[in-house]
């Protein structure tokens, strides 16, 4: 384009460009009476038309006029204001560029030209989306929608036709990237005096601008005609017009009474091209006219503007260098919103309403009859921004790991556990008590809080035990999704764990059939005659000590070291897994089809969340760390000793794909609408009972440093509190605040003496009538517990879970004790009847406690032997005279520690009825031995597993499973029956 760059722009350019004659703004004056004349030969101005020569229709300036100078300083002054504010911005976010993002339809390079020097100037990144002139409203919407869900971006315009800008095209800019202002609710805000709050039309904005300070007039009482301005422009002109005093008329140039509106005008705009018929001579001399008929948004040059002969003309030129330094501007403005959205902030969560009823209705009941908030709008009340979330159905949504790059900067805020006494077969109500705990802290005191727990099995939810959502007015909803399927993370585990199991036995049978160098072959095909490792092959190549790429150049020993694992059934330590309660899976034999080929050999089922990679999912902090994780995976030894790996086995990269999305935590929401994490489920007797580190870790950074995160650990504080402080905290880094210890009544009384407890059958009445000395006899084991919580250096606040049939006197009793073993303070909790409102002083006791300095330390050094490490659990916490070690358990713990893994923590499998190995000992049982069955590892995971006694890692179905009162309504395809 033959046209010249404006002498401020060229001055701003970075790096300088050529010099060139030197082209100027025009000098917008006041018309003369003597103004006309025809025009001949001249010089070529900003956008191309000609300019009159000395002697044909020179402007003559009025007294209030200003020199190009004056004129060129605004947009100066603009661009420089704007540079100052992004360089304070930069000084606290220094990676912080703003992004402007043109989708241009069309080849106007001058406007190109313009936006990115101006840019450069201030700072800022600037995209063209360049757009074939004649594409379709549907394919300008398809980039808008995409430079929406861009993050990179802060603010995006639009250089189209004038016949595509739709209310459909414009509307689907977002609000807070619209920086040209033409969406109706930056239109709506602006409208209303929300001009703060909006952004403003840079073109409308720089009308105004040059009126007032170039021109220097006084807007107040004048009267301003806009002339075929339309849409935006037309509302945003009026709009600031009238906010200045100014008596502002709109008019279309085929308007019948546009002469004399002419006449009467003191100020005109010129909003679109003049039309040919309409004479000059309408405007009356002494009018100031202000021309930006060029269409600014569409880049298209008013080149049938008319070239008034006379003075007092303020060109198109002028409006869009100043428009496009304005635009900068608002370019500012939004990155600034951006990061304040970036940062935490107290959030403005509306609280849903309970009415409890009593008695109190089933869970289901409860839950089905409140409404929960949509998922999007309770992620944009505690800070999650919209590309931050991926929405399933209506009230889940995952959280993806980004927002934790986006808040590292924020302080964490408090870090409160929930453990418990050894429970009945009943439980004891931790999950109940969680979510009591943060809707009193949150929608009862006003305080930032999250839950943070894990995902049931849907084994138990058929079984025996029911859900775990929490229950009675305490519960998370919708609780049938909470329970069933939830966003798919177990089945993801259960496609990875048994993908891996396949790869292990398949390797065993083609190794047993092949040679050498078929097995290579296969292992290391030529793809159209090309031959290459693939780059999962790389790191077990590094691991052979093997420093070749090319698999042509192996010898004979490096081609059968590489291509053979050599992998000893016996060790096989991976199993399949299934999410469901199956006895008969416990035990199995596989490979017995003709195709295996006589290859069989004796397996097993786990349920599902027993697998290692439920582990991994629980304790790792990144993408990386999962595949690194999944990739240190044992699964056997080969006939040397030596461990076999994932990685070996080539499966890594495909168990990451699998796992890729369960990496993401889900977001769900309490009775009364605050924020739940649900996130892994790996069971406390088998695993390590807790909910993952990453759920935890964006929690704690929503917060705020004065909010709180209240996860939960599985069964009694020796088992899940153990393994929470003793291999999550070692995991994650953080550091817990405070305890929190749920007891009840009835658990007490069976450790006091009671009779047995056993799930489906009604209580004998020794639980249903007051028996003050079955229960201090039982506060035996409540002691116990804050004992062990007191190793650690965490406070303890104990939560008594107040059932109809407790009276006071057993209560107060409780209480008392606790308080006297050591408790901070002990607390009753009636959120099961009533709710938050319920737990209001368990928040408060939590609040105080955790104003108090946290002593945490870990109870042993991993460097220790593993034998020495599960000794000090045994007798520190169990209270356990010694530990009994099998053989099989003894030479497991030397081969894991010949091969490098004797510094790992240790992961206690035990019964959670007891803390001994027998379930059926209550109470404080002392002097026992502990015996050691047998010892696996989780490398992956990053611990050691003693198995003490028997346990199975497979549950079974009880002669009467709940899955006798599940059923689905055909017509309103509700779920009836879950608990």
């Amino acid at each position: 384009m033959g046209t010249r760059l404006p002498l401020v722009l060229r001055q701003l350019r970075r790096p300088p460009q050529p010099p060139g004659p030197p082209r100027r703004l025009r000098v917008p004056c006041r018309a003369s009476s003597g103004g006309g004349g025809g025009g001949g030969g001249g010089q070529e101005g900003l956008l191309g038309q000609r300019r009159p020569q000395d002697g044909q229709a020179r402007s003559s300036c009025s007294p209030g006029g200003r020199t190009p100078a004056a004129r060129d300083s605004i947009v100066r002054e603009v661009i420089q204001n704007s540079k100052e504010v992004l360089s304070l911005l930069q000084e606290k976010n220094p990676a912080f560029k703003p992004v402007l993002a043109i989708i241009q339809a069309g080849d106007d390079n001058l406007m190109q030209e313009i936006n990115q020097n101006l840019a450069e100037e201030a700072g800022l990144n600037i995209t063209h989306i360049c757009l074939p002139p004649d594409s379709s409203e549907a394919e300008i919407i398809d980039e808008i929608l995409k430079i929406n869900e861009d993050t990179r971006v802060h603010g995006l315009a639009l250089q189209i036709s004038e016949n595509l800008f739709s209310n459909k095209v414009l509307n689907a800019l977002k609000p807070e990237k619209d920086v040209d202002g033409v969406t109706d609710i930056n239109l709506g805000k602006l409208v209303r005096g929300d001009a703060h709050e909006c952004f403003v039309s840079p073109v409308a904005k720089a009308v105004i601008e040059l009126l007032e300070k170039s021109v220097g007039v006084n807007l107040d009482g004048k009267k301003i005609l806009v002339v075929g301005a339309h849409g935006s422009l037309e509302a945003a002109l009026q709009c600031l017009f009238q906010r200045r005093g100014s008596m502002t008329m709109s008019i279309q140039w085929k308007t019948r009474q546009l002469q004399s509106k002419l006449h009467e005008a003191d100020i005109v705009v010129l909003g679109s091209p003049k039309p040919e018929e309409i004479p000059l001579t309408w405007i009356q001399p002494g009018t100031t006219v202000l021309n930006c008929s060029h269409d600014f948004l569409s880049g298209k040059v008013g080149y049938g503007s008319p070239r008034i002969h006379f003075g007092g003309l303020i060109e198109e030129g002028d409006v869009i260098l100043l428009a496009a330094a304005l635009r900068i501007q608002n370019m500012v403005s939004s990155g600034r919103r951006w990061l304040r959205e970036q940062q935490h902030r107290w959030w403005r969560l509306h609280c849903l309403k309970l009415q409890p009823l009593s008695p109190v209705p089933s869970d289901i009941e409860i839950s089905r009859g409140q409404t929960p908030k949509a998922v999007d709008v309770l992620a944009k009340e505690i800070g999650l921004l919209a590309d931050e979330i991926e929405i399933y159905g209506k009230s889940k949504a995952k959280v993806r790991l980004s927002v934790l790059e986006r808040l590292k900067d924020q302080a964490d805020g408090k870090y409160i556990l929930v453990a418990g006494i050894t429970p009945t077969p009943l439980g004891e109500g931790k999950s109940t008590v969680t979510i009591g705990l943060v809707q009193a802290l949150t929608a009862h005191l006003n305080v930032n809080s999250f839950a943070c727990l894990r995902q049931p099995s849907q084994g138990p939810t058929f079984g025996v035990k029911g859900g775990a959502a929490g229950g009675g007015y305490a519960q998370v909803i919708p609780m049938e999704e909470f329970n069933l399927h939830l966003t798919g993370d177990i089945h993801a585990i259960t496609a990875a764990n048994n993908l891996l199991a396949a790869a292990i036995d398949t390797r065993i049978l083609h190794e047993n059939t092949q040679t050498d160098k078929a097995l290579y072959n296969r292992l290391v095909p030529s793809v159209n005659g090309v031959r290459e490792f693939s780059e999962i092959q790389l790191p077990r190549l590094k691991k052979l000590g093997i420093n070749k790429t090319d698999p042509s150049t192996l010898t004979e020993e490096e081609v059968s070291k590489f291509a053979r694992l050599d992998i000893d059934p016996s060790t096989i330590t991976w199993q399949r897994v299934l999410d469901t309660n199956d006895r008969f899976l416990r035990k199995i034999t596989i490979g017995q089809g003709n195709t295996e080929k006589g290859y069989s050999r004796q397996a097993q089922f786990d349920i599902a969340v027993a697998s290692e990679i439920m582990a991994v999912l629980a304790l790792t902090d990144s993408l990386a760390d999962m595949k690194a994780r999944l990739g240190r995976m044992v699964v056997a030894s080969d006939t040397s000793g030596q461990p076999v790996t994932a990685d070996d086995l080539g499966v890594t990269g495909a168990l990451t794909v699998l796992m890729k999305d369960a990496i993401k935590p889900n977001l769900m929401q309490t009775l009364e609408g605050t924020p739940v994490f649900v996130h892994a489920g790996p069971f406390a007797n088998i695993a390590h009972g807790n909910s993952s580190v990453l759920a935890d870790k964006i929690a704690l950074k929503l917060v705020g440093e004065e909010g709180f995160v209240v996860t939960e650990a599985g069964f009694g504080a020796d088992i899940g509190m153990e393994k929470f402080f003793n291999i999550k905290c070692r995991a994650s880094g953080l550091v817990p605040n405070v305890v929190v210890l749920v007891a009840t009544v009835r658990a007490l009384k069976m450790h006091g003496g009671g009779p047995s407890v056993t799930a489906g059958v009604p209580l004998k009445k020794e639980y249903t009538e007051e028996n003050i000395q079955l229960v201090a006899d039982g506060c035996c084991n409540l002691q116990k517990q804050i004992q062990i919580a007191q190793l650690f250096g965490v406070p303890v606040v104990v939560a008594l879970n107040v059932f109809k049939t407790d009276t006071r006197a057993e209560i107060d009793l409780v209480c008392e004790l606790a308080k006297r073993a050591g408790a901070f303070d002990a607390v009753p909790c009636y959120h099961w009847s009533v709710g938050g409102k319920g737990s209001v002083d368990l928040a408060r006791a939590v609040r105080e406690a955790a104003s108090k300095r946290s002593r945490f330390q870990f109870l042993y050094d991993v460097q220790l032997p593993i034998v020495d490490k599960i000794r000090t659990i045994a007798q520190a916490v169990y209270g356990a005279k010694d530990i009994e070690l099998s053989p099989e358990a003894q030479a497991k713990i030397d081969r894991y520690t010949q091969q490098g893994f004797g510094n790992l923590p240790i992961c206690m499998a035990k019964t959670h009825l007891s803390l001994s190995h027998q379930p059926d000992k209550k109470g404080v049982p002392r002097d026992f031995i502990l015996p050691i069955s047998d010892v696996r590892a989780s490398i992956g995971a990053g611990f050691i597993y003693p198995l003490v006694g028997t346990m199975s890692t497979m549950p079974g179905l009880p002669t009467r499973p709940c899955f006798y009162d599940i059923d689905l309504d055909t017509e309103t395809e509700q779920v009836k029956g879950l608990f």
